[in-house]
């Protein structure tokens, strides 16, 4: 009895076996076929190019065809107890594969028709510096070509006649090997194309007797600004990590304490470039920043050198074709120069 037990055991564990083994690849064995689960792919995670503070984050939707190097940033929250909105573009300067592009028009247009009218991928645009009319006051210069200087001469008054007075302006500019770099400087000769680089500014101020006009001697420690690209300004908001804002001594004291519209351009110890366009004049949303506060911001984000580009109405940067803060009087206002980052 117990081998026929035994026996039906065997038989039925067998079976079990044959079952197990029954073909289920649906070719002849009358399965089914499973197909092979492919695991979800996650995107790579977003690596900011900078130490970003409380309340920036990524502009994903201006991004989507930036290469590796390049980044937009959107500031809308609270700062210094005022509502204010910003955007800052952000990118490698170290990176050959980008170009630092200070552009001057004949004509006064729109930072948006610079940035569509110009030729090859260009990721981003931003107002240069002061003018009158068609006329730049302001530093431009492209591969090694000055097409407009920095103002040489300004009428003051003094003792209540009018007076020439002889500035030392700021000025951002990047080196053929994409070193950046911001500096008081001036133009020596009529030429304009020697450029000299102070580590201070000459120290006029209004009510004072006119310093002299620089040169290779003064003011002291000056030395060839060697940049092949570079954009004029006015003032130096941070110099060697520290703000610094130098509007009296470089005569340039408008608005500078009320909140209004901003441009800047700065970068990091490492070599980062940033340009940043701060919303303004739109009440009671967006009234804008002052100067202080400008560069305290610009601080905040890393910069160890930065200055101001022209402001108010003329504050507008483009990005991958689109505005990005609103213009203070609802258009664009049409300027003689623009800073193209653009692929090389």
């Amino acid at each position: 009895m117990q081998a026929k037990k035994l026996l039906v055991l065997i038989a039925l564990l067998s079976l079990g076996f044959s079952s197990c083994s029954k073909d289920n690849s649906g070719s002849g064995g009358g399965g089914t076929t499973n197909p092979p689960v492919t695991p979800p792919v996650n995107p790579p995670a977003f690596t900011p190019l900078i130490t970003l503070p409380p309340g920036w984050k990524p502009a994903t939707s201006y991004m989507t065809t930036f290469p590796q190097g390049i980044q937009l940033f959107q500031f809308d929250s609270i700062y210094n107890n005022q509502r204010i909105k910003a955007f800052c573009l952000v990118y490698d300067s170290r990176n050959t594969t980008f170009e630092f592009k200070p552009v001057l028009s004949n004509t006064a247009k729109a930072p948006t028709s610079f940035y569509t009218e110009e030729q090859g991928t260009t990721y981003a645009c931003i107002n240069g510096g002061y003018f009158g009319g068609n006329q730049s006051y302001s530093l431009v210069k492209y591969n090694n070509t000055v097409f407009s200087a920095n103002i040489k001469t300004l009428t003051r008054s003094f003792n209540g006649a009018n007076t020439s007075y002889f500035p030392t302006r700021a000025a951002f500019g990047i080196t053929s090997t994409g070193a950046p770099s911001v500096a008081w400087i001036y133009h020596i000769g009529s030429s304009n194309d020697l450029i000299y680089s102070y580590p201070s500014p000459s120290p006029n101020a209004l009510g004072l007797p006119p310093q002299p006009v620089p040169d290779a001697n003064f003011p002291v420690g000056g030395s060839v600004w060697n940049t092949t690209s570079a954009i004029g300004g006015s003032p130096v908001l941070i110099k060697n990590n520290e703000v610094r804002v130098s509007d009296a001594e470089e005569l340039i004291d408008i608005n500078n304490g009320t909140s209004r519209p901003r441009s800047a351009i700065g970068y990091l110890s490492n070599g980062m470039v940033l340009l940043l366009a701060v919303e303004g004049d739109n009440a009671p949303d967006y009234p804008g920043i002052n100067l202080a506060n400008l560069a305290a911001l610009l601080k905040t984000l890393g910069c160890t050198e930065a200055i101001n580009l022209d402001g108010g109405g003329s504050t507008s940067m483009v990005v991958s074709g689109t505005r990005t803060v609103r213009p203070s009087n609802g258009t664009e206002r049409a300027v003689p120069s623009v800073v193209l980052i653009k692929r090389k």
